[in-house]
């Protein structure tokens, strides 16, 4: 099968000015730096043009063939935006080539190809001609792109006066229902709200199940494992690997986050927190009180908080969500059926919290643990993303049959009981 999209050693360079070059630099600093280079080159010691430049992409060579859902991951900087633009064909590669073989719609950001004096209903039309769509290809998508945009009611306001999520809601919709080839949607979808992002996610899928192509490109892991059939990772403008999902999803984020078993803080007035509670440790240990170097499946856990509560007679309650490596909600929990102090005031000091998690519950993988505080189970007084990170590894001694990855966030050990109902009426085949 020809792929729809050929992109072969592609690169693209970038100038980056000189502190003597600077955009809005004097007329003394101009002739002051001439006479610097001037007195380089005839010395000898000329910058070299390499020093100006970096390359926000270089060799990258790919195939994306028609129907296929290519999700784009890497930090901020890894050149992800830059290759989205070379295939939208705002920007030229500085080397090799890219060959498109159908009709491109791209999302790149908010209101891209929208007119801010023209209505919802006029901007339809505009982004279809610019797609190059025929008037009786947009009138044909046009009630299906406002439903599925939810405007209908400011259909002819100037979307100047949009908020940002009606924006994005319209934008996205002309973009997936304009019936392009390639269909290309970078981080955008962020600024949408947890029920458009999945309607969103749903209309993507259905666009390659018609057999078109979806670039993805996204920071939100859970939304690109289910997503894509297979992701491309890039990091310092180079590709680092591509292949299935869950796998390179995996090798990424184990980049980017740092186990954290355990955090210490011994200052109170440096610690993270503020003037109501400061954090003095977190930890993951084994509730069994084991000597451990690392968690297996088996390993039954406690998770620890001691923080310092500043304001005396405040009723706190702590609430914790346990994630996957992706940020997949695992399961919460909260402190409020905690015995002792629940529900009463804390007086100025030191506690201790925790909660157990019993073994053979977790998955094996990276589990990221967000807290919070909160004052009258209410008024939110502390948050803090990862503030523990932890890896659950596989219980070999268990793998006799399955050696697989095992599906799922949570792997619990459930009896099982099977028993005959009644003998057979004839006799068994032998």
């Amino acid at each position: 099968m020809r792929p729809i999209i050929n992109i072969e050693n592609v690169g693209k360079q970038y100038r980056v000015a000189s502190e003597r070059r600077a955009a809005y630099a004097t007329l003394r600093d101009a002739l002051v730096g001439a006479f610097d280079r001037s007195v380089k080159r005839l010395t000898g010691r000329a910058e070299r043009a390499e020093d100006e430049t970096f390359w926000a992409l270089r060799g990258i060579d790919l195939d994306i063939h028609p129907g296929e859902r290519l999700g784009i991951v890497g930090c901020n900087g890894a050149g992800k935006s830059t290759l989205l633009k070379i295939l939208s064909r705002i920007t030229e590669p500085s080397e090799g080539r890219v060959r498109l073989y159908g009709r491109v719609g791209s999302l790149l950001e908010v209101g891209t190809g929208f007119h801010g004096e023209l209505t919802g209903r006029e901007n339809i039309y505009l982004n279809g001609a610019i797609l190059g769509m025929k008037h009786a290809e947009i009138e044909r998508n046009f009630d299906e792109i406002v439903a599925f945009a939810e405007i209908d009611r400011f259909l002819n306001t100037p979307v100047k006066r949009y908020s940002t999520g009606m924006y994005m809601r319209l934008a996205f919709a002309v973009a997936a229902h304009l019936q392009p080839e390639i269909l290309i949607v970078d981080e955008v979808l962020a600024v949408g709200d947890a029920a458009f992002q999945k309607k969103c996610l749903g209309k993507m899928s259905q666009v390659s199940r018609d057999g078109r192509t979806v670039i993805f490109v996204s920071h939100n892991m859970g939304a690109v494992q289910s997503l894509c059939s297979r992701v491309l990772w890039l990091a310092g403008g180079r590709v680092v690997q591509e292949g299935e999902p869950s796998r390179v999803i995996s090798d990424y984020l184990k980049t980017t986050l740092t186990t954290m078993n355990q955090q210490t803080w011994s200052d109170p007035k440096t610690a993270p927190g503020n003037e109501r509670v400061r954090m003095h440790r977190a930890a993951v240990v084994p509730a069994n009180g084991a000597l451990q170097d690392h968690f297996t499946v088996r390993t039954p856990l406690r998770v620890e908080f001691e923080y310092w509560n500043l304001v005396p007679g405040a009723q706190l309650n702590l609430s914790v969500i346990v994630r996957t490596e992706e940020g997949v909600p695992i399961f919460s929990t909260s402190s409020f059926r905690e015995a002792d102090w629940h529900g009463k005031p804390f007086p100025a000091g030191l506690f201790r919290s925790s909660f157990d998690i019993p073994a053979d519950l977790l998955n094996d993988g990276t589990h990221r643990v967000l807290l919070e505080i909160r004052k009258n189970e209410r008024d939110l007084v502390f948050h803090m993303e990862d503030i523990l990170v932890f890896d659950v590894l596989d219980a070999v001694e268990e793998r006799t049959v399955w050696f697989g990855k095992w599906i799922g966030a949570v792997r619990p050990t459930f009896e099982w009981q099977t028993g005959m109902i009644e003998e057979p009426a004839i006799e068994s085949v032998r």
